[in-house]
């Protein structure tokens, strides 16, 4: 991100829909305390599908969280990503950002399917009644760039806005994209991704992938790093963060949470697991390069944790490859085992985790993995004490894509005493 270099980039808001939480002091305390969400899908028209086990967002009102004429006109997806943009602006304290200058104000997101359920709804009316029964919604809520549009919208957000599809990892490639914005000049970029492929129609294309777990047992069904490892889980939800200028949010007296510091993105081919190694390794070269930052800076990784055996035995690799032996000592977790893989969305709640981690001095367990088969420092159990300064979040996608961001402890922020670390 050498472009922003004159312009540093911070984290000053965070807004969270996901399965163990929607909204940010739930789902960090779920993930902290590990809590193991995944269990048999409930939604309907899913029950005969080989797919069994998601990650679901349950409890979720859209009607309490955004305005009717939105809801009729976006899908499930774009609610998550709403939701989450209105709490993230107003941890950040600029609900009314748009207020005295819109133009200063912009919208990032990722995503990687889009909104099946609208879409699919609409289909079936067409196939069943015609299409004099096909709302005029159906040519925009669909769409990837949906989110990013209503966002901007509804928020009266004026900004430069952008949509990344580059794979599951295009949520990491989305948050650099938004520093990049902030770099050129945009004081204040709303940031993130969020998921909904629980659909029947959505549920019917991601069977075409080989690394999707079709396991019965929820238990079972998501173990990456281990022995017993089949594939991932699906899951909803996602993240939305604020970033701006580091001066600016000074200036205002804003709570600089992180600051976003390093990233790179490499490419290896769609399954290629083994090659993903080197690619990954290459990525998180790349953002400690442009971070400044040593390997052995690095006090906590944010693992990708596919769940396949060859993908996990690459990214072990990977880390030693890049960080040499600090790569088999520095603490590495996964919270995604407990709620599941969101696409897009689950490198952008990596990132608010580790904003949290490194608030709270805790690093969050990998939940439901025990029997770790790789030579790596997976934390597991039981969240593990320590000051964290500076944290490694990597992503990989399906197609091929691979991304490391690298991002640093708000400064100013008080290094959490150990003391206090214990009672959290």
């Amino acid at each position: 991100m050498s472009a922003r270099a004159t312009r540093p980039t911070a984290i000053t808001g965070i807004g969270v829909v996901a399965p163990n939480g929607t909204d940010t002091e739930t789902y960090w305390k779920s993930v902290k305390e590990g809590l193991f969400v995944l269990d048999r899908i409930t939604r309907e028209g899913c029950g005969h599908l080989p797919l069994r086990v998601a990650g679901e967002v349950r409890g979720f009102d859209p009607a309490a969280l955004i305005e009717e004429t939105f809801l009729v006109q976006t899908d499930r997806f774009s609610h998550f990503a709403m939701a989450a943009a209105g709490a993230a602006l107003k941890d950040a304290g600029l609900s009314d950002a748009a207020a005295d200058s819109p133009y200063s104000v912009g919208v990032v997101t990722a995503a990687g399917s889009g909104g099946g359920e609208f879409g699919q709804r609409e289909l079936q009316r067409l196939w069943g009644q015609g299409p004099r029964f096909v709302g005029p919604y159906q040519s925009i809520a669909w769409f990837y760039a949906a989110s990013t549009g209503q966002v901007s919208i509804r928020g009266g957000f004026k900004g430069p806005c952008g949509v990344v599809a580059s794979d599951e990892a295009g949520g990491l490639d989305a948050v650099a994209h938004a520093a990049r914005t902030v770099g050129r000049g945009t004081d204040v970029v709303v940031v993130g991704a969020a998921e909904a492929p629980l659909a029947p129609y959505s549920m019917v294309c991601q069977l075409g992938y080989p690394e999707l777990s079709t396991a019965e047992d929820p238990a079972r069904a998501y173990r990456p790093f281990t022995a017993a490892a089949c594939g991932f889980v699906p899951a909803e939800g996602g993240a939305v963060l604020v970033v701006e200028d580091l001066d600016r949010a000074r200036g205002r007296a804003a709570a600089v949470r992180a600051v976003v510091a390093g990233h790179a993105a490499t490419f290896t081919g769609a399954s290629r697991w083994e090659r993903s190694r080197e690619g990954l390794a290459h990525a998180i070269s790349g953002a400690l390069d442009e971070a400044g930052c040593a390997p052995e800076e690095i006090d906590v990784v944010f693992a990708d944790a596919m769940g396949v055996p060859e993908a996990d035995r690459a990214e072990a690799l990977a880390l030693t490859d890049a960080l040499g032996p600090h790569g088999t000592r520095v603490p590495v977790t996964a919270p995604k085992t407990g709620i599941g893989r969101s696409y897009c969305g689950a490198p952008v709640l990596d990132v608010a985790a580790a904003v949290l981690a490194m608030e709270q001095g805790q690093v969050p367990p990998t939940s439901n993995v025990f029997d770790v088969c790789h030579d790596i420092d997976l934390v597991t159990s039981a969240a593990r004490p320590a000051e964290l300064r500076t944290a490694l979040v990597l992503s990989r996608g399906l197609m091929g894509s691979n991304a490391a961001l690298v991002l640093r402890r708000g400064p100013g922020a008080a290094p959490h005493d150990k003391e206090n670390a214990h009672e959290q």
